[in-house]
């Protein structure tokens, strides 16, 4: 890879919460490219259980505990736009299953043809692949926080035992699905 074309890739998320699971892909995913951006977005289809700007906290720390040379920004709107904005060729996204694949293959081939942005792949190690963050925070909900420490990073479990102390975490608003 040359410095006069760098290759740059984000990997977008909302990332609520962040597990290791995203980490191993960011790590994996940061030897594909130049440049790697850890874009955390809203997803107006899902009702979020930290902010934008916890989300941002955590990740950019996580990351930085575990010395990776990526960045991390926010964004809203079309991922592809904000691809554009900095200049990205590609999109990292993780597979954990054939349900992600199918979704997944859809939105890199409309991409593609619409945008020109690309999609790269990479599968979900095998320790991370039954985990999602829906399912995490299923059991976060049920109090079950220390069951947790295999799948999220300790900041992650922290964050989350303080909703959960707070109230602001409950398993009846996790199933509800119209606040999913």
């Amino acid at each position: 890879m040359t410095a006069k074309n760098p290759k740059i890739a984000i990997f977008p998320g909302t990332f609520d919460p962040m597990t290791n699971g995203h980490l191993d892909l960011i790590r994996r995913g940061r030897d594909l490219f130049d440049r790697l951006v850890v874009a955390i977005g809203h997803n107006p289809e899902k009702s979020a259980l930290f902010t934008l700007d916890e989300r941002l906290h955590i990740l950019s720390h996580v990351i930085k505990d575990a010395d990776l040379d990526v960045e991390v920004q926010t964004f809203t709107g079309l991922t592809v736009d904000f691809a554009r904005t900095l200049g990205a060729t590609a999109l990292l996204r993780g597979i954990r299953n054939i349900a992600d694949l199918q979704f997944e293959l859809q939105l890199a081939l409309t991409n593609r043809t619409v945008a020109d942005v690309e999609t790269v792949f990479i599968m979900a190690g095998d320790e991370y692949a039954f985990a999602s963050s829906s399912l995490i925070k299923q059991i976060a909900a049920g109090g079950k926080l220390d069951r947790l420490s295999r799948l999220l990073p300790s900041l992650v479990v922290e964050k989350l035992r303080e909703k959960f102390e707070a109230g602001a975490l409950s398993l009846t608003d996790i199933q509800d699905p119209a606040k999913q």
